[in-house]
């Protein structure tokens, strides 16, 4: 006879930060179970003895699994006991790693509540990237595409805005501009300085036409029949191609990758671009 398994469990998240390392892990985990319903609480700022009694009580009356990150000692011990009495696991997702580290190097920790979020020069160079990326979207400014680290070009649809943003977030200032078989590209990009990479970014026909299909029915105007016509979008591929092959711009195809996984390949191009540079030098 076969075990039955719960069509869902409450997952409590709680931190004394921004929650988004727990949330983060918590899509990893949850990812393997597709069967079983995560209901997400999360919990995030809880730094005071007050505000965790109110994320107790939230536990008592939907137990289930908790991760945290929080860095109070007492804090932390008080919802291990309120999760033992209830007998549900209670598990600190930073420990296991911090005691590592704290192995190998062969120092204390000193723990800094939120200090993957510190207001230092990385943090604001994120927020610069982020104003350049916004501000040269879809070929807009095509003057200042020489200070851009990264430059995304590709036909419509083939994510060149969300995966921009993205990359902002991870501090590359990233701009993308639309190729267009009859239009062509700005001078700068056919020019532009070395210190900016260019990636082409294709898909498959299949996959643009339907995303093209679900953008024309938002739009007032249902006539564009070229713009989702997979023969036409096929040839918009082909010049892409020939585009990059004439410039030696590396291509994604991003029909089976997420945003993220998009991205991630990126910077992995970038990275071996500036190592590729710093063994010349």
């Amino acid at each position: 006879m076969s075990q039955s398994h719960p069509r869902y469990f409450h997952l409590h998240l709680i931190s004394d930060s921004t929650g988004e390392t727990l949330t983060t892990i918590a899509k990893a985990a949850t990812a393997q179970y597709s069967k079983v319903q995560a209901i997400e609480h999360v919990h995030p700022l809880v730094r005071t003895k007050r505000q965790l009694d109110r994320v107790l009580q939230e536990i008592d009356s939907a137990p289930g699994i908790v991760l945290y990150t929080i860095v109070g000692v007492e804090l932390a011990q008080e919802l291990e006991n309120r999760c033992q009495g209830l007998n549900i696991p209670c598990i600190p997702v930073l420990a296991p790693v911090m005691k590592i580290f704290e192995s190998y190097l062969g120092a204390p920790t000193t723990p800094t509540v939120g200090g993957q979020h510190v207001l230092d020069a990385e943090y604001f160079g994120r927020i610069d990237a982020m104003n350049f990326s916004m501000v040269h979207d879809d070929g807009q400014l095509p003057e200042d595409l020489g200070q851009a680290d990264i430059i995304l070009v590709g036909i419509s649809r083939t994510s060149k805005t969300p995966t921009s943003i993205y990359l902002a977030n991870r501090g590359f200032k990233t701009a993308n501009v639309p190729v267009v078989p009859e239009i062509p590209l700005p001078d700068q990009l056919e020019t532009q300085s070395d210190r900016a990479m260019v990636v082409g970014l294709i898909a498959s026909a299949e996959r643009i036409a339907q995303i093209r299909r679900n953008r024309v029915l938002s739009l007032a105007d249902h006539d564009l029949k070229d713009y989702v016509d997979v023969d036409k979008i096929n040839q918009e591929i082909a010049h892409t191609r020939r585009l990059c092959a004439r410039h030696n711009w590396p291509i994604i195809d991003v029909t089976r990758r997420s945003i993220e996984e998009t991205a991630a390949a990126i910077i992995r191009l970038f990275q071996d671009r500036k190592a590729q540079a710093m063994g010349m030098e």
